[in-house]
């Protein structure tokens, strides 16, 4: 879709559902998409552009770490226990010799691919269902209501916890299906909200009329509206993810031995972090970075995408003064 900027038009995934208009370019007469003006307003938010950074390289470096050193987070120096950061051992090494960068590169490997996969799956989850439940209505807007009712009040750590020694020796992946289960409840509650006002624009009712089947029309003109808010929703999603997993590893319900994640790397470490602090502060660092660098890149989505928020309106009227002055 292409905004012409000399006319005023409105356009975009979240001016669909909600009208917002797009921001004006400074230079009138000029085509420009609304991927290329939420660019631009992501870059304006350097919060947000280190955060995207700190992401990448926090990627990058769990899955070319593990190259970059001899060592493999199963293996052990025997001529090394308990060495702080040196050299031979740049994240030091733990009691029974294991390198820790190799076994932080591997945690943070592993939460990074199970916040991921979670965020993936529970935000489409959340996407057909709330869709589905707005279009149809009647039944299967209330059974499928019913079930997000249900789970919305379920303990969900504790539910984990219980089955956890049903997916033990198993497949983490198993997690990652636990974890979703419980994550995409809400998004989907406001999904249908934004379906239900979806429905009756001209360009739905439209579809209908050509008698295209729902389905289409749900993935063709109804979810693609909806991208902004589903965007901010997988990418917030990750962190939270990262920390629910953390909090079952920690308390041994999640990630299980001989495998390891930043949160049983945390759990079994947590009484050395005064005594042989280097054990506990890696992995623990990683997480704290990780989940702020998630944080910034989902506010930034969130004000590239709504350009209503407050804060881009101070910004932008902040950049107008300085340039008037």
């Amino acid at each position: 879709m292409t905004v012409i900027l000399n006319e005023g038009d409105s356009a975009g995934t979240t001016g669909a559902a909600s009208g917002s208009p797009v921001d004006a370019a400074p230079e009138p007469g000029k085509a420009m998409t609304r991927g290329r003006l939420v660019l631009i307003r992501f870059a304006r938010n350097k919060l947000a552009l280190v955060g995207l950074v700190l992401i990448v390289a926090m990627y990058l470096m769990a899955f070319v770490g593990p190259f970059l050193t001899k060592w493999s987070y199963d293996q052990q120096d025997y001529t090394a226990f308990l060495e702080p950061p040196y050299s031979e051992h740049i994240f030091g090494t733990d009691k029974i010799g294991t390198d820790m960068f190799a076994l932080t590169m591997r945690g943070l490997q592993k939460s990074l691919i199970i916040g991921l996969l979670v965020a993936l799956i529970s935000t489409t989850v959340a996407a057909i269902v709330g869709a589905a439940a707005g279009y149809f209505l009647g039944v299967a807007d209330k059974a499928l209501m019913w079930v997000v009712d249900l789970l919305l009040v379920l303990p969900s750590f504790l539910i984990i916890a219980i089955l956890s020694p049903w997916f033990r020796g198993k497949s983490w992946f198993l997690l990652v299906l636990m974890l979703a289960a419980f994550q995409w409840m809400i998004t989907a509650r406001i999904v249908r909200g934004m379906t239900l006002t979806l429905k009756e624009r001209e360009f739905v009712k439209a579809a209908k009329f050509m008698g295209q089947p729902a389905r289409k029309i749900i993935a063709k003109h109804i979810v693609p509206n909806m991208a902004s808010l589903l965007i901010i929703d997988a990418t917030i999603n990750v962190g939270s993810a990262v920390l629910a997993e953390t909090g079952l590893s920690y308390f041994g319900f999640g990630v299980q031995s001989p495998d390891v994640s930043l949160g049983t790397l945390i759990g079994l470490n947590a009484e050395s972090a005064t005594t042989f602090p280097w054990l506990f502060l890696f992995p623990a660092g990683f997480l704290v970075v990780f989940v702020l660098a998630v944080n910034w890149v989902g506010d930034g989505l969130r004000d590239a995408l709504d350009p209503t928020s407050t804060r881009v309106r101070r910004k932008e009227k902040k950049d107008t003064k300085e340039k008037a002055a």
